[in-house]
């Protein structure tokens, strides 16, 4: 089986594209079981195994399959089906990595040296949600769970032996600095979260920390909401009062799960002219977008969305790269681990068929010297019999290999050769 990574991320497609491939919570049980129905067969790639990685910055396949070539064809086109995106569109934004380097690619992932704030602890969390939801369908196998596992090894000691995650800005500490560009303090100002994820937890603690005038959260589950906003003396409001009300807010911080914008052109321009044209900023941390493009447009508005803070983000990066030097040389060595691994899986079926046909042999050999016994041999003689024939039968076959070699190369034959050679000399007589 070979391991198996497709995806694309916040350095390889901007987030027009990256929203259109994007899968929510409710779209990972039945693409796992698709890609499992459609790419099973040999001839499509023999997938086995599959786990979706999709976040604010990178939507992944980690998969198990026998052809990797063949999977990821395949891969796309279900990509195409499922989200209604031509293949042109978004193909030329992924990274196919196989094997070792699909098992380097997940470890980075997971120790945050790949996310657009390094060292950042947050993709732990989500790797882990992605999966317990991979597990629950059947999605896992003996490849993705030894890989994944030792992914939280490697992330973990990556935080420990590393100072990759020092002077790292966050993006909701991001969020908190523009909008202290555009307002200097926040203590006048009004804010409000829509939503009240984890994403929106951070940046409550965040703006909180800035003493706003007021925290509100607009969230479908009102008490959820209430549950946020009591930590910051503040209140809560549904969503569905959110047209009527964003007029009051100052900065407004938006990370919900929807497939479809909830903060579109006509409200905004309504809030402005409500507002008198004072200035508001909007930030946008949902993929796919919380906010319509068009909004960005308008005058008095300052709307920014998951690739303007990763500009922000990136500073202090130059000050870590030791940190980042000494991640990788964790991860390489890890990588050597995984590769020993496969090579120590692909003898598994050669261990078995010898083991067999040992076993297959020595059942022959037995029940020979049993009706020696039988026929009136001594014990000596059948165990005489038995010792010696039950030899020569399971050197037969390496005997015959190493005179013939049939089918080899001068060079393949004599390192043949030195590996049975060497292997004897190890072993007492």
């Amino acid at each position: 089986m070979q391991l198996l990574c497709l995806g694309l991320n916040h350095t390889t497609a901007p987030l027009s594209v990256r929203e259109r491939v994007a899968f929510g919570p409710d779209e990972m049980a039945p693409t796992i079981a698709l890609l499992k129905e459609r790419l099973g067969s040999p001839e499509l790639g023999g997938l086995t195994e599959a786990m979706i990685l999709s976040t604010c910055n990178r939507t992944e396949f980690y998969c198990a399959v026998a052809n990797a070539s063949s999977a990821f064809d395949g891969l796309c086109r279900i990509i195409e089906e499922l989200k209604g995106v031509g293949h042109s569109q978004f193909e030329p934004h992924t990274y196919k990595y196989v094997q070792s380097e699909a098992a380097r690619h997940i470890y980075r992932v997971v120790s945050g040296i790949d996310s657009m704030v390094l060292g950042e602890t947050q993709i732990v969390g989500q790797f882990k949600k992605a999966v317990e939801s991979s597990m629950e369908v059947g999605g896992l196998g003996l490849m993705l769970n030894h890989v994944f596992q030792q992914a939280f090894t490697v992330a973990k000691e990556v935080r420990s032996s590393t100072a990759i995650g020092s002077s790292s800005v966050s993006l909701a500490a991001a969020a908190v600095r523009l909008a202290m560009r555009l307002f200097g303090t926040l203590q006048s100002e009004n804010v409000l979260f829509v939503g009240a994820g984890e994403m929106i937890e951070l940046c409550a603690a965040h703006f909180g920390a800035q003493n706003p005038k007021s925290v509100t959260v607009a969230n479908r589950s009102v008490e959820r909401g209430q549950a946020l906003a009591a930590r910051y003396n503040g209140r809560a409001m549904r969503l569905q009062d959110l047209p009527n009300e964003i007029a009051k807010f100052d900065i407004v911080v938006s990370c919900t799960a929807s497939a479809l914008p909830i903060i579109g052109l006509g409200m905004i321009e309504r809030a402005i002219k409500a507002r008198h044209h004072r200035p508001m900023c909007i930030v946008d941390l949902a993929v796919p977008r919380d906010v319509e493009a068009e909004v960005a447009r308008l005058d008095d508005v300052y709307v920014y969305s998951m690739d303007e803070l990763g500009a922000v983000v990136q500073s202090g990066r130059e000050s870590r790269q030791a940190a980042v030097i000494e991640a990788e040389s964790i991860i390489n060595q890890n990588v050597r681990e995984f590769e020993r691994w496969l090579a120590m899986r692909a003898a598994v079926p050669a261990i078995t068929r010898m083991r067999a046909r040992a076993h297959h042999l020595c059942d022959q050999q037995l029940t020979l010297a049993r009706n020696m016994l039988a026929a009136g041999s001594s014990p000596d003689e059948a165990l005489d019999f038995l010792a010696h024939s039950l030899t020569h039968k399971l050197i037969h076959d390496p005997t015959i290999l190493l005179r013939n070699a049939e089918g080899l190369t001068q060079d393949e034959r004599e390192h043949m050769t030195s590996i049975v050679g060497r292997f004897f000399q190890s072993r007492p007589f």
